[in-house]
């Protein structure tokens, strides 16, 4: 069981692992968007946002239903939508860390050998 388990968190990370596929399930947040808006506001060419949208579709962080002739979508489970936030606060905290030692670093003076400072 924990190698199945496993595979299904690699997958959802593979289906997460692009940025544009990230924007979209972000976009997804508010709710469920037609295919059409998401190109729109997210600036894709329409074949683009289309095989990004079925990876999502694929591997099952996003569902979709079809009226008329649009497609609207909507993230599958919104603990989906914490694991992107929480990767968000990880982002952050990784990125205070690193101003912290660039802070620390730069406040130590040098120490070269002959200097009689």
């Amino acid at each position: 069981m924990p190698d199945a388990l496993r595979q299904f968190k690699a997958e959802i990370f593979q289906a997460l692992a692009h940025p544009t596929r990230i924007a979209i399930v972000e976009l997804l947040r508010e709710g469920e968007v037609s295919a059409g808006a998401i190109v729109e506001r997210l600036g894709l060419e329409q074949a683009n946002a289309s095989q990004h949208l079925a990876v999502l579709r694929t591997k099952q962080v996003v569902s979709y239903r079809k009226e008329g002739n649009q497609v609207f979508y909507s993230v599958r489970h919104p603990l989906l939508l914490e694991v992107l936030e929480i990767m968000r606060q990880y982002f952050h905290a990784h990125l205070t860390e690193s101003l912290t030692m660039l802070n620390e670093m730069s406040q130590q003076v040098p120490v070269v050998e002959g200097d009689k400072r």
